[in-house]
């Protein structure tokens, strides 16, 4: 029998908050539940829940701060950010934060699941480690090194990076890029993956690695007898 998978609900709303709950327990999950910002950062630093599922607007300190926290303890735990709001700057922003997905209420019971649920998935297949030539991402830490040298990337630059290196040796496009990282693609351009791209370049020279262009196609990041020469 598989384990029920632990969820952290963080939503000051205790009308709303029960009847997640409520629903959430229906469909086999284990809920822990806060309904402060500060609260929920304390217990996050304990927490092994497989998904987290923030409300933006808290007391104490807002969703988005939880997580900036979060991410910048080096955790990876999945975040479903919940919010009233629908602004195109909110989602831009809870993504910058190193949100996972996002849910604007009000919402079906059905679609909060699934999302979860795919959330956990995402998280439970991935390595812990990645590298190639002399490049690593600790996926647990969420920590970046080239050698013995610690490089620090934004959450985007990260997203792109581990894609790249998840697809090591193989060519992806632009387009498979911001589908795979972005949960509002519609906010992640063409020309924003060539920036993303062209900053990861400076910051792995040194790296044993090469994000080549393969011109009409897209990238490719591989590690040839080379990779000190410029792609």
């Amino acid at each position: 029998m598989l384990a029920a998978l632990s969820i952290l609900l963080v939503e000051d709303d205790a009308v709303l908050a029960d009847g997640i709950s409520r629903m959430l327990e229906a469909h086999g999950f284990v809920l822990e539940q806060v309904a402060d910002g500060l609260l929920a950062d304390a217990v996050l630093q304990r927490s092994q829940a497989a998904v987290a599922v923030i409300d933006i607007g808290l007391p104490g300190i807002d969703g988005f701060e939880v997580v900036r926290r979060l991410r910048e303890r080096g955790s990876a735990m999945p975040v479903l950010l919940l919010t009233a709001r629908d602004a195109v700057e909110d989602r831009v922003r809870g993504l910058e934060m190193g949100a996972d997905d996002y849910l604007v209420k009000p919402f079906a019971s059905a679609e909060l699941v699934a999302r979860i649920r795919a959330l956990a998935r995402r998280s439970a297949v991935k390595a812990a480690v990645l590298g190639l030539g002399r490049l690593h991402l600790d996926l647990d830490t969420r920590r970046a090194s080239v050698g013995e040298r610690a490089i620090e990337l934004s959450v985007r630059e990260w997203a792109v990076l581990e894609y790249l290196l998840q697809h090591g040796g193989r060519v992806v496009s632009k387009q498979q890029i911001i589908d795979a990282i972005a949960p509002w693609a519609e906010e992640l351009t063409l020309n924003a993956v060539e920036v993303y791209v062209s900053r990861l370049r400076l910051k792995l020279v040194d790296a044993g690695v090469v994000i080549r262009t393969i011109r009409g196609f897209g990238y490719m990041l591989e590690a040839p007898a080379d990779a000190g020469a410029h792609p």
